[in-house]
């Protein structure tokens, strides 16, 4: 399939490389507001994110190809494409489960492990080398980052931001929108809109709710 990203930063890149190695989709457009008019870059064509609208009847997926969470909640609450129109993109180095379920627009990179009846929703990132265990279920617009841990049947809420190399130990929960910091050791159940760091990880902000 033809793909249109949303974004060309540096996240961007990764992703492109992703679709490369799969072999099933060609990237064909990337609309990223640094562009301001549209152009045909390396055959390619570019430009800024509001050309998405005049591209809406083409016969293409869609990624969102941004690390921000919140951005990318907020640009699919603004474009309103159809949720079947985005596109998973999954690195052939990653091992997921047949039982496992990969929502729509989620990219997986290297090494990724996501393993038995795990659930992973819409517009998420699972960055390299990160493990989702089995049993574990990761809301909407959450970014795992590389080498983080979910162990056993963790649950995360919508827009979670799990630092590199964290860990969450089995059974917990981390509310939506919060941010573990890299390294962390979660070993109690985190709130909504708290940021907790260290081993043994401790709550050291809460944010107010937007």
């Amino acid at each position: 399939m033809d793909i249109f990203l949303i974004g060309d930063g540096g996240h961007s890149k990764v992703i492109q490389d992703i679709i490369h190695a799969e072999g099933k989709h060609k990237v064909i457009g990337v609309f990223d507001d640094k562009y301001k008019s549209e152009a045909i870059r390396k055959g390619v064509l570019s430009g800024p994110v509001h050309s998405v609208f005049e591209r809406m009847q083409e016969n293409a997926g869609f990624v969102l190809a941004i690390g921000n969470n919140r951005i990318r909640k907020n640009l699919v609450e603004q474009l309103q494409i159809n949720t079947t129109r985005f596109i998973s993109v999954i690195h052939p180095t990653a091992i997921v489960s047949p039982s496992a379920t990969i929502g729509r627009g989620t990219v997986v990179m290297p090494k990724v492990v996501v393993n038995a009846n795990a659930i992973v929703s819409d517009h998420c990132i699972l960055n390299t080398g990160s493990t989702v265990e089995h049993n574990c279920f990761v809301n909407h617009f959450t970014h795992v980052s590389p080498s983080a841990t979910l162990t056993g049947q963790v649950y995360l809420g919508e827009g979670v931001d799990i630092g590199a190399a964290a860990t969450i130990i089995p059974g917990l929960k981390v509310g939506s929108w919060s941010i573990i910091g890299a390294g962390a050791t979660v070993v109690e159940d985190i709130d909504a809109n708290q940021t907790a760091v260290g081993c043994p990880a401790k709550v050291i902000s809460k944010a107010s709710v937007n």
